[in-house]
């Protein structure tokens, strides 16, 4: 049972430093630009190379 509060307090713990980033930062947690929703718009803001290989692709399936 002590193992479980011990990484129960852990984790909120992390949690809460991340919400309190959020909150003043204004930044949103995002992940990466493939991410699991392909078809999502990117947030990044600097597109990674497999983002663009993506979109080239879609350009190219569009345009046949």
């Amino acid at each position: 049972m002590t193992y479980f509060l011990v990484t129960f307090v852990f984790m909120a713990v992390v949690i809460a430093i991340m919400a309190i980033g959020v909150i003043f930062g204004r930044r949103a947690i995002k992940g990466s630009c493939g991410g699991a929703a392909n078809n999502a718009d990117c947030v990044c803001v600097e597109k990674c190379d497999k983002r663009k290989k993506m979109e080239a692709e879609a350009h190219l399936n569009q345009g046949s």
